[in-house]
């Protein structure tokens, strides 16, 4: 057998390398670095690759919103896993070049996001350059081949990236958020849901049936009810319908709940459009996700069974 061949924002030495590495583990793989998420999603849906591994949420920024649409539009994907990998950066140039003589800095926009503060004490008047990615900046420095044509003296780069390019490290521990981390999730073609865990997530993208008052309410009111909690829900704007919106949820529980069963089949007579995102094991410690008294698989198989016994005249 061939090893699976995971998709992943590239070049070498990014932390979405580094994620996926950290998903397949001790397993065989083969990693194929891209230009970027909507490439990486794509490679799965053309069956070039078997996974990605995309950047889907982080502490500073929310969800990544190229990965929220890419997987919401096309082809059904479906996400697998996922791991939290804390985030701060190094600040790199070539030898010789010290912080005083920087004008521009190279990153992709997510990492700028995160060391805002930092730049405005550090290097106040500085212009951020967007890169592709972190270990692309670090690379068009060491090499001088910058991306666009768009030159800086330095880049944002992951930890040891200056090191294995002989560029000179000028800080590192660089974040605004001492706790700041990213979420990705390794993300395959539509296939059976793992097992549920006790502890998953659920992820969805859910469009209204109207933009009216309530609209929103009424949505989450099928996960209310039926005692589903959402640890994430973020409004993204309709391709095809200007000034309207659907959402992206991350609902804590998994498909083969009936809580989870019944709040997916209340958005579907409701919502004109609900894609399944995939249910899998959520990151972190495995403490079982918390459930209301009233919505456990028991207590609606009791319901449904009193409902029949009536039907039946028992």
């Amino acid at each position: 057998m061939t090893a699976p061949r995971y998709a992943y924002l590239g070049p070498e030495g990014t932390f979405t390398e580094a994620a996926a590495r950290l998903i397949v583990g001790s397993q065989p793989a083969d990693f194929v670095p891209v230009v970027d998420v909507p490439t990486a999603l794509g490679a799965v849906r053309s069956g070039d690759t078997d996974y990605a591994v995309v950047a889907i949420e982080n502490t500073v920024e929310g969800g990544v919103t190229a990965t929220l649409d890419t997987l919401a539009d096309g082809a059904p994907l479906i996400i697998l896993g996922e791991v939290v990998l804390p985030v701060a950066f190094e600040l790199v140039a070539r030898p010789g070049v010290a912080l005083a003589d920087i004008a521009r800095v190279g990153a992709h926009s997510h990492a700028w996001a995160q060391v805002r503060r930092w730049a405005n004490a550090t290097l106040p008047g500085v212009t951020f350059v967007t890169a592709s990615s972190n270990a692309a900046a670090a690379r068009a420095v060491a090499s001088g081949n910058f991306e666009d044509g768009l030159d800086y003296e330095a880049a944002l780069a992951p930890p040891g990236t200056g090191a294995a390019l002989g560029l000179t490290v000028l800080t590192d521990g660089i974040a605004d958020n001492p706790n700041a981390a990213t979420r990705f999730v390794r993300v395959g073609r539509p296939q059976a849901v793992p097992e549920p865990t006790g502890h998953d997530k659920t992820t969805l993208s859910v469009f209204l049936p109207t933009d009216r008052s309530g609209a929103l309410l009424e949505m989450l009111e099928q996960f209310a009810v039926r005692g589903v909690n959402l640890s994430r829900i973020e409004s993204r704007p309709r391709m095809d319908r200007a000034g309207e919106y659907s959402f992206s949820i991350d609902a804590l529980g998994h498909i083969a709940e009936a809580r989870m069963a019944e709040a997916l089949i209340g958005l579907r007579r409701t919502c004109p459009l609900v894609v399944f995102l995939g249910s899998y094991p959520a990151a972190g410690e495995a403490v079982p996700t918390p459930v209301a008294p009233g919505t456990g698989d028991a207590d609606f198989a009791s319901a449904r069974e009193w409902v029949e016994e009536l039907r039946e005249g028992r």
